[in-house]
C-alpha cells in the first residue's frame, strides 16, 4: 500500500477517502451487530457523520467535469444526503422498515459501489492499494 498517493492529492480528497473508508468500516460492523441498542445508535451517529462528509466534501473534486465543475457522481452526493435526512426521520417515526431499507441501500450504492470505482486504473485509490 502507498499511503502518500493519497496525501499527494490533497487534503480534500484525503479527507473524502477517509471519510468514505471509516464509513465502510462503521458500516459494516452495523449491519453485522444487533439493532436497535445503544451501541448502534451511537456507531449510527458516527456513520452518518461519516458519510455526510464524504458526499459534502464529494462537491469540491472536480476530477470529472460535465456540467461546469460538477459530473453526475455530484447527484449521487445530492440523492445521498437527501437520503439521509430520509432516514433518520423514518426512524425516528418508528418506521424501521423504510430505515432499514434506506441504510443498506446508501451502504450497498453510495460506498461499496462506488468506491469500486475509484479502484480503477489510474484513480488514487488503486495507487493506494496497489502501487499504480
Amino acid at each position: 500500500m502507498n499511503w502518500q498517493a493519497l496525501w499527494n492529492d490533497g487534503w480534500i480528497i484525503s479527507a473524502h477517502a477517509l471519510s468514505a473508508l471509516a464509513a465502510i468500516t462503521i458500516g459494516a460492523v452495523q449491519l453485522a451487530a444487533p439493532k436497535g441498542t445503544t451501541a448502534h445508535r451511537a456507531l449510527g451517529a458516527l456513520w452518518v457523520a461519516a458519510i455526510t462528509l464524504t458526499a459534502i466534501s464529494s462537491f469540491w473534486i472536480h476530477e470529472f467535469r460535465l456540467i461546469g465543475p460538477f459530473s453526475p457522481i455530484h447527484l449521487l452526493s445530492i440523492l445521498v444526503l437527501v437520503t439521509l435526512v430520509y432516514s433518520i426521520r423514518a426512524v425516528r417515526r418508528g418506521n424501521i422498515t423504510a430505515h432499514r431499507a434506506s441504510m443498506i441501500q446508501l451502504y450497498l450504492l453510495a460506498l461499496v459501489l462506488t468506491g469500486a470505482f475509484t479502484l480503477l486504473p489510474g484513480r488514487t485509490m488503486n495507487a493506494v492499494l496497489f502501487g499504480g
